[in-house]
């Protein structure tokens, strides 16, 4: 496994090593021994898994005060995956990295608490898979605007399908000072 630290600070982008033939590919998507080693947790507590088609954006979400770190993969198409920095008094708040992860690359994305999280799918659909480090908690989740001015995500769909919630979202100068 290639663990790189993005422009912020606890993001990571994880390239696992696949061994690949004729008849297919193996790889190892989570080590916990390899991930304490390489910066990430050593303890997911729940596994998600959508599916989504070309267009649908997802994001971007957070939860507070139970922050959800999340590593995230797409194991079929391809999406444009983004984590935003919401940590009051971080030298890199409001600033956001973005990576495409799709099944060739096989690269995951780890969003540490802290962070807004959201991706948009830019394959015909998209089945995306991610391990959070706590459970999830409706009551405290948000959704900050996807297409914020004030944060400025380049965003490689124009009129994108969205939640409810996520067309409602709040803007990062409006959210509330939020501890991790």
């Amino acid at each position: 496994m290639q663990v790189e630290q993005t422009k912020l600070e606890g993001v990571l982008l994880v390239t696992p090593q696949v061994f690949g033939d004729d008849r297919g590919f193996f790889m190892e998507t989570y080590n916990r021994e390899k991930a304490l080693e390489n910066g990430l947790p050593g303890e997911f507590v729940q596994d998600n898994h959508s599916k989504s088609s070309r267009g649908v954006l997802r994001g971007l979400h957070y939860q507070h005060p139970q922050w959800q770190g999340k590593l995230v993969r797409t194991v079929q198409g391809e999406i444009y995956d983004v984590a935003v920095d919401i940590r009051v008094g971080s030298p890199t708040y409001g600033e956001w990295v973005g990576y495409y992860l799709n099944d060739e690359n096989k690269q995951q994305l780890y969003v540490p608490a802290g962070f807004a999280h959201g991706f948009c799918v830019t394959s015909e659909t998209a089945e995306v898979v991610y391990k959070c480090t706590s459970i999830y908690a409706p009551e405290q989740e948000g959704s900050l605007l996807w297409n914020d001015s004030d944060i400025g995500i380049d965003w490689p769909v124009e009129t994108p399908n969205l939640s409810p919630k996520d067309i409602d979202g709040t803007r990062l100068r409006d959210l509330p000072e939020l501890s991790v």
